[in-house]
């Protein structure tokens, strides 16, 4: 179904109006004149809204032909000034933070786009598309603005299209993906960290008059430092359970900014590809596509917005998103980079007798002339070092299978070292500045993906890689992002297109392994939650949040990913880090995707067994983990413990899980989300040895009776967990 809205309103024209009451000409004088304006003026709609099941953008064109945007959060209509304008440009007239700044062929630093028309496209039952064209009367320059409104999740999509048929490529300055008008009284949480603590520092403030910025500059990696994601409460602060929220989401795996601006009257949320160092020259007749601001509303805090936005990731967000993950076992923590075929192939039949399913060989695999036995040398050179794996991998992965495991592979494919063959035979395909010594990082460089030879050698070597036989997994590795950012490939006046570029590029070698190898489960990986971004998401099943390990910190982890990530996408493995007891390792690694990087051969008895039970109870639950719906009930930021339930679709199970950070009061929980109708046996999952058992242990409840009086965990003390399983009766 294809609705188009288009209207023409002479009492859109005031001044025209009122000049034709003064003036004192005949009638037939008014008609022409009328329909001189009506035909050089654009077609615009009066007004028109995007909207979900419970979420509205609301739109209206003024007598100038800009198009206006009533502010989210706002009471009533509004009357419309140039603060208004919903993508506003730079250099006619609007004096705040553009959403695009452009200069034109001639020079022109100004741009002025008036509405042209709106189609809305029923792409299914529940998916609208909304496109809005603008264009600049003066230049043939326009810009079409996407909105796909997701009716069941309250979730908008928006992104544009600019495109122009000047004479020459005009300069793109700012390109905004989204520019939405929010009312006052705004307060923003954000997420600040570094390497080995992203995402555990989260900081709410409200807005002020003035700019608020967040950004990165790293250029091959959106995170590490700032998060591209964020929530916006309306009307006063939120809660989990309260509060007006709109979270907003940028789909870009590189430099980002979001510009936060208030001008007293309003506050403008500036959304997308950092405008730094990126001015981008556009062709006649080329597209620039902007990537895609993902917004998601809940009018009932941020529990419900999250619940919308893993709905949506799970349905269009990620690879496989209903599929629940397998349980791996990687030997860095085992062996590091001192390994042979033996030694890893010893590692098979503990994991298999542990229960795991899935074994992944970490770094350490490649490299013959410069062998890859620390992280010094070989990046760049994937073929197999034959002292370690004399016959290739294709043998370790048959051993694999053999023993009832399959096999995975890492890999860094954008990466090289400087002692390595590959950099010894084309030195110019690295990203670095001309007449610096080289900057490493990790010893390490980035190739340069403009590059379309680089290009072709990655692809090249990963599809080498998983073609091997009973290599069903790999995980893909980033270690470092950009400080040199310059490129041999690109002219001169063109370096500023590197930071794009590359993501594109990035976008595109993603999705060719994605589409060539569609049975192959891919881990986004990168030093750390370095990509842990929509843009990246889409082609991987899963990311790695972070290389620490540490359960304590891991709780805090991934209850700051579980605001914008459902947990099913969260890598999360059992290790020493820490030296935590072995049981609460385990538990918070069940909340999301189990994995184990632990020395089976080397384990005590007591962990073995506990690491065996938490694996069996993984695989009874992990479906609720993969599909249910979560609700954070006790926040570990501000509680000496962490608590929070899963609760599958039909509401027949349920799984609750407890974290001690600090000893406390062993007060009850209390789950959400139950049917209240329902009865639950209640059962402790995998209980720690020596602990006695819950009051409630194997009793049954309603699910009225639970939200209402809730659970006494079998937990109290720092460093203890409970998981507990709730199943309806049939």
């Amino acid at each position: 179904m294809l609705k188009i809205l288009r209207w023409h309103d002479p009492q859109d024209y005031p001044d025209f109006t009122r000049q034709f009451n003064f003036m004192k000409i005949t009638f037939l004088k008014r008609l022409a004149l009328a329909a001189l304006i009506c035909a050089a003026s654009p077609a615009f709609a009066k007004s028109f809204t995007v909207q979900t099941k419970s979420f509205a953008v609301n739109f209206q064109t003024g007598g100038d032909g800009r198009l206006y945007q009533q502010p989210i959060g706002a009471d009533s209509k509004v009357k419309f000034s140039r603060d208004d304008e919903f993508y506003p440009q730079a250099g006619d007239g609007y004096i705040w933070e553009p959403a695009l700044q452009v200069v034109h062929a001639d020079g022109n630093t100004s741009t002025d786009l008036r509405f042209e028309n709106v189609t809305q496209t029923n792409e299914s039952p529940d998916i609208t598309l909304a496109k809005i064209e603008l264009r600049d009367p003066a230049y043939p320059f326009e810009v079409a603005i996407f909105l796909r409104a997701h009716r069941a999740e309250d979730l908008i999509e928006q992104w544009e299209e600019i495109r122009h048929q000047e004479s020459a490529p005009v300069i793109l300055e700012h390109f905004a993906s989204s520019s939405l008008l929010l009312t006052t009284n705004v307060y923003l949480t954000h997420f600040f960290g570094d390497w080995a603590k992203e995402m555990i520092s989260p900081i709410t403030e409200k807005i002020t008059p003035g700019t608020k910025i967040l950004d990165s500059k790293i250029g091959v990696r959106a995170d590490q430092f700032q998060n591209p994601n964020f929530i916006l409460a309306l009307n006063g602060a939120a809660t989990e359970t309260s509060g007006e929220v709109l979270s907003g989401s940028l789909a870009w795996s590189g430099s980002f900014q979001f510009a936060f601006d208030d001008n007293n009257k309003n506050v403008r949320a500036l959304c997308g590809i950092n405008p730094f160092a990126s001015a981008y020259h556009l062709k006649p007749n080329e597209i620039f596509t902007t990537p895609r601001m993902i917004w998601v509303w809940s009018a009932n805090g941020f529990g419900n917005m999250s619940r919308k936005l893993h709905r949506w990731a799970r349905d269009f967000g990620m690879r496989d998103g209903h599929k629940p993950r397998a349980i791996l076992l990687n030997n860095w923590e085992a062996t590091g980079f001192d390994f042979d075929f033996n030694r890893i192939a010893n590692l098979f039949p503990p994991a298999k007798d542990l229960g795991v399913e899935l074994f992944l060989l970490d770094d350490g695999w490649f490299g013959n002339k410069y062998p890859r036995v620390n992280d010094h040398a070989g990046l760049g050179d994937w073929q197999p070092n034959k002292s370690r794996l004399p016959d290739g991998l294709a043998p370790l992965a048959a051993a694999a299978v053999k023993s009832g495991l399959r096999f995975g592979i890492w890999m860094e494919p954008e990466m090289v070292n400087p002692k390595s063959e590959l950099f010894e035979q084309h030195p110019d395909w690295v990203i670095r500045q001309p007449k610096r010594e080289l900057e490493l990082q990790r010893n390490q460089l980035v190739l340069d993906l403009t590059r379309p030879e680089v290009r072709q050698f990655e692809f090249a070597s990963i599809s080498n890689i998983l073609s091997v036989p009973d290599i069903t997994y790999a995980k893909w590795d980033c270690n470092r992002y950009l400080t040199q950012p310059g490129s041999s490939y690109l002219a001169p006046d063109r370096q500023s297109h590197l930071w794009i570029d590359y993501v594109h590029a990035l976008y595109a070698l993603m999705d060719k392994t994605a589409k060539q190898f569609p049975n192959t489960e891919l881990m986004l990986c990168s030093g750390g939650g370095g990509r842990v971004d929509y843009g990246a998401l889409k082609y991987f099943n899963e990311f790695w949040p972070s290389d620490n390990t540490d359960p304590t910190t891991r709780v805090l982890m991934q209850w700051d990913y579980s605001y914008f990530f459902p947990p099913m996408a969260i890598a999360a493995h059992v290790t020493h880090w820490g030296n935590r007891p072995m049981h609460f390792a385990c538990s918070v690694a069940m909340s999301a995707c189990l994995g184990m990087d632990l020395d089976l051969t080397k384990m005590s008895a007591p962990d073995k067994a506990i690491c065996a039970g938490a694996v069996s109870a993984y695989k009874k639950i992990r479906d609720v983990i993969a599909s249910g719906d979560l609700y954070r009930l006790e926040d570990p930021h501000e509680n000496f413990r962490g608590v929070e339930n899963f609760v599958s679709p039909d509401k027949s199970r349920a799984v609750v899980f407890v974290f001690q950070l600090k000893d406390g009061e062993n007060v009850p929980v209390h789950p959400q989300g139950l049917d209240p109708d329902k009865n639950y046996t209640v059962h402790e999952l995998n209980p720690a040895p020596g602990r006695a058992a819950m009051p409630q242990e194997g009793k049954t409840f309603s699910g009225a009776e639970l939200m209402r009086d809730g659970i006494l965990p079998s937990c109290s003390k720092a460093t203890e967990a409970c998981v507990i399983e709730l199943e309806a009766s049939l």
